[in-house]
């Protein structure tokens, strides 16, 4: 039964207060009969009175030096609403930071002022900016479908191309604009990359909880720079710009994707659209030139975009406009995973306005600049997002060209005459221009062949330890089955399952989950759950067995915990009994999986419980251990190998084909 004015809290939470996995909450849960009961969820995702699990931590020492601010969030989540709890935390901001103050928040309830009044005095000692970002980042994790965010390293991009590829600085300094800011990630990646005199950051916000939570991030963000002045206005700003005669040095946005709604019959003769109306199925080049008529001249804007923007039928005339001012200066295609949505290979627009004075009167730019960064995508790891350090390197080392004509681009990006661009599509997706140059560099094909090379090495060093392992049929050792080790204990054996609600793309938050797809497909998971909805998730150290015949294998887990889908089980060895990767490489054989399987199909199942693992005394096992694994980094050294020659074939091979071998056919 649901206790009255009990704070809930899910097993997820409950690891998280306590420092542990959540497996370990289970085994609590079944092990202490003292633990607390359950007062609500289900019987797959119980909750739990959170009074009552604090008392328990407390009373059985199994909290060390956890924050007050761990039992904070979970009060802040029972507030109810994604408003009211982002409005309590904005609250707590803002008496950290002042607290005589007078709040101008008057939707906050009583409960939601006392508690923000409650994580103020906790941030006070604890560290205000550190309480504050734990608890919006807690906040951002809980909602994240229904928000979306600028990842810091992106947000920090695209503040450097836009300091860089401004055009002086208007008088009384830098003035940067973020006209849909949402909790200011954009603003505040720009206040740390300006070290100059005088910034100003303004910006809008029409969500009036994302426009507190800014406000507050940007007060911490700003501490100790008396000069720098920040002013953020709750405001659609398309509809109601609330900053009509502003003229700043940097525009960054990260608009609203596909929204119809965004006021076409009401701003049909609105004085910003210079380039043309954007039609009602383009708001994002309404956000374009919202953009633009905030900038002052010289003044540059990166924007991120979707990729269909820069091909859709219906804008084509307005691109050409920007292509034909010069106003569009370069696109880059960013692998996928740099924000939401992940899956998509978003891209940033970067427009600058035409310059006042000698400069103006300059011929206009006759080329753009096109750059493709997706071939720096981490294969197979969309929801881990890229390596932000090497594409942050080859973008910016490529807008560094912008205005130089006859400076040498990397591979990867290149320039493409206005004449091109503007024919009847006026695409400028940079990949339909770039894949025909697209080739690895030598530095990529030096690199490749430096690999194939460790690899084989590697190779012929396994190869003469495997070859001389003393090896016997075997056929007088015993075995027991899985089954039999469950119930010895020696182990302990959960099946996957598939959660009801799993997120549509890969996510920044959550539980990766692993499906029998993905191991057929990269081997790494593709989507993310929410902790909740995990029900069975593996550790490291948890041995997984796929038990599908098209797909059987088993490993020893290494690294975050990750959910497990249907027909994938987790075992949990006990030490004392069982070695991990023992037991993982007597399930991987062959002969084990066939004689466990049906094999009616590709589709059959394998009996987890009737696989058979030798019966050996502890120190035996770690021999066989040890071959076990030495076999395993073979195969994989073997794949691995197998690809990368198979890669430097095509790519020498398309070389040769073009006529590119050098006198003397050696480099």
């Amino acid at each position: 039964m649901h206790r009255t004015n009990a704070v809930p809290v899910s097993l997820a939470e409950i690891a998280r207060i306590a420092g542990v996995g959540r497996a370990a909450v289970s085994n609590w849960r079944r092990r202490h009969e003292s633990f607390p009961s359950r007062i609500g969820g289900t019987d797959v995702s119980p909750q739990f009175s959170l009074s009552e699990v604090e008392q328990w931590l407390r009373d059985n020492g199994k909290l060390r030096d956890v924050a007050g601010r761990e039992f904070l969030w979970p009060r802040f989540e029972a507030l109810g609403s994604r408003d009211a709890s982002g409005l309590a935390i904005a609250e707590a901001a803002r008496r950290m930071r002042s607290p005589r103050a007078r709040s101008t928040l008057a939707d906050l309830s009583e409960e939601a002022r006392d508690l923000a009044g409650e994580a103020a005095r906790l941030g006070r000692s604890d560290g205000p900016r550190d309480t504050f970002e734990f608890l919006l980042q807690r906040w951002l994790d809980t909602h994240v479908r229904q928000l979306s965010t600028t990842p810091a390293p992106l947000a920090s991009l695209m503040a450097r191309i836009a300091l860089g590829a401004r055009l002086g600085e208007g008088s009384g300094g830098l003035t940067v604009f973020d006209p849909a800011c949402g909790t200011g990630h954009l603003p505040v990646a720009a206040a740390a990359e300006y070290t100059g005199p005088e910034p100003a950051l303004v910006a809008c916000e029409r969500d009036p909880a994302l426009a507190a939570l800014a406000t507050a991030r940007l007060g911490f963000a700003t501490e100790g720079r008396a000069d720098l002045r920040t002013e953020i206005v709750t405001a659609d700003a398309l509809r109601a710009d609330p900053f009509a005669g502003l003229r700043a040095d940097i525009a960054l946005c990260n608009p609203p994707f596909n929204e119809r709604d965004w006021g076409y019959e009401e701003l049909a003769t609105d004085q910003r659209w210079t380039h043309g109306l954007p039609p009602r199925t383009e708001p994002e080049l309404a956000w374009v030139q919202h953009l633009l008529a905030h900038l002052r001249p010289g003044g540059t804007a990166v924007v991120v975009l979707p990729p269909a923007v820069a091909s859709r039928k219906a804008g084509r005339r307005i691109r050409g406009s920007l292509l034909r001012t010069g106003i569009l200066r370069a696109v880059v295609a960013l692998p996928p995973g740099c924000a939401q949505p992940h899956s998509v290979s978003l891209q940033l627009w970067v427009l600058r306005a035409a310059p006042d004075g000698p400069a103006s009167t300059g011929p206009v730019a006759q080329s753009a600049l096109l750059v493709d960064a997706t071939r720096l995508a981490k294969p197979g790891a969309r929801d881990q997002g890229p390596d932000w350090s090497p594409l942050t390197d080859f973008v910016l080392s490529a807008v560094s060209q912008l205005d130089a004509p006859e400076g040498e681009l990397p591979d990867g990006a290149v320039r493409i005459p206005l004449l091109d661009l503007l024919d009847d599509e006026v695409d400028v997706t940079p990949g339909r221009y770039t894949s025909a140059g697209g080739e690895p560099s030598r530095v990529e094909l030096d690199a490749t062949w430096d690999e194939l090379t460790g690899s084989l090495g590697r190779l012929t060093e396994l190869v003469q330890h495997l070859s001389k392992l003393g090896l016997s049929a075997g056929e007088a050792c015993t075995t027991a089955t899985v089954g039999d080790l469950v119930k010895a204990g020696a182990l302990t054996l959960r099946a996957g399952q598939q959660p009801a609600d799993v997120t549509a793309s890969p996510l920044d938050t959550g539980i990766p989950l692993l499906t029998v797809s993905d191991l057929l497909m990269t081997g790494t998971p593709s989507t993310r759950v929410a902790p909740e909805a995990a029900q069975t998730v593996a550790e490291e150290g948890d041995v997984v067995v796929a038990g599908v015949v098209r797909a059987f294998r088993a490993w020893v887990h290494e690294g975050p915990p990750i959910a497990l889908g249907s027909q994938l089980h987790v075992l949990r060895v006990e030490p004392g009994k069982l070695s991990a990767h023992f037991l993982a490489g007597c399930l991987r054989a062959p002969s084990n999986g066939r004689q466990a399987g049906t094999h009616a199909s590709s589709s059959s199942r394998v009996d987890i419980r009737r696989l058979h693992v030798l019966q050996l005394p502890l120190e035996e096992q770690a021999r066989y251990a040890e071959a076990f694994r030495d076999l395993s980094a073979f195969r994989q050294l073997l794949t691995r190998a197998d690809a990368l020659g198979e890669q430097l074939t095509d790519d020498i091979g398309d070389r040769l084909a073009a006529g590119g071998l050098t006198a003397g056919g050696q480099r």
